[in-house]
């Protein structure tokens, strides 16, 4: 399956690979020539959780609007709802995407596996052996209904053997205050869309404003208000990135009833207005000027958490 990241319709929001409703939970593919059309190189919005192992050439990925070099042994982790797109001449990968239910009864955690990893030596062996079998048994047994639970193990074996490998920073925040912060997080994800409020998901979690700041504070350096914020404004710059709604009403989707008000909170979060971030993302990613500031990578950003 050659997969590309081409300018989807402007109401699709498109997933690597597809998956077919009903049918298929776990599937595999490849990311072939990777220069999407040179005139408008628009990121897509992922409908099912993916990982990308890169095995051939070097180019660069680009997950929610951080730039990340890729090249043999790269491991991308991205969930539904993130923007992803790529820029190389010749980047290869094997990709795995799956639906949630696909872990359904296993002892696995997904969101513990990060976002970008450069694997090396015995683990990038390991990892290469493990998604390249998952590779092959998917377009073997594709129509095997019996295979369906060999391909949830291979996945969940795949997943744990990932979120085991040493990550920098571990241990360097202490566990209350990052379980908090992750309590925060869900929360934001279920909630951003309706409030924006620390109070709000204060009295959801149960504890205090105090707290919840302090948390953010212990694992991101930012403060609760400004981890809310941020999620509001990666929503945002997902969606004038892979789609063509206006901004009035990605505005009124996000909780902005007026556009000025939108305008102003996104001008303040991302550094430009609604309208030059759109125009920005139409160039190429090397001459790209503006990054915003996404919430930190744990747990999913702004994907299942």
């Amino acid at each position: 399956m050659m997969v590309t990241t081409g300018q989807p319709s402007p109401a699709t929001r498109t997933g690597l690979p597809e998956l077919r409703p009903g049918t298929d939970e776990i599937v595999t593919g490849a990311l072939g020539d990777l220069a999407a059309e040179p005139g408008r190189p628009r990121p897509v919005l992922l409908d099912h959780d993916l990982l990308v192992l890169v095995t051939h050439g070097h180019g660069t990925a680009e997950l929610d609007f951080r730039p990340v070099p890729c090249r043999p042994g790269t491991l991308l982790r991205a969930h539904p709802g993130q923007a992803l797109r790529f820029v190389g001449t010749q980047l290869d990968a094997t990709v795995v995407s799956w639906r949630p239910d696909a872990l359904r009864g296993l002892d696995v955690d997904p969101d513990a596996v990060p976002a970008h990893r450069q694997l090396a030596g015995e683990d990038e062996d390991a990892v290469i052996s493990e998604v390249s079998q998952l590779a092959v048994d998917a377009d073997r047994h594709a129509l095997v209904p019996a295979a369906a639970a060999l391909l949830r193990h291979q996945l969940a074996v795949l997943l744990l053997r990932l979120s085991l490998l040493p990550h920098p920073g571990d241990g360097a925040t202490p566990r209350a205050e990052t379980e908090t912060f992750r309590r925060l997080c869900r929360e934001v994800e279920r909630g951003y869309r309706h409030t924006r409020r620390v109070e709000d998901y204060a009295a959801q979690i149960g504890c205090s404003v105090r707290t919840l700041t302090r948390a953010c504070l212990a694992v991101t350096g930012r403060s609760a208000k400004q981890v809310i914020d941020e999620r509001v404004a990666l929503q945002a710059c997902r969606l004038l990135a892979a789609t063509d709604e206006s901004i009035a009403a990605i505005g009124r989707e996000l909780g902005f009833p007026e556009p000025t008000n939108f305008g102003r909170f996104f001008t303040r979060e991302v550094g430009v207005s609604p309208g030059t971030f759109r125009a920005e993302r139409e160039r190429p990613l090397a001459v790209r000027l503006v990054r915003p500031r996404p919430p930190a990578d744990s747990p999913a950003p702004g994907g299942q958490a």
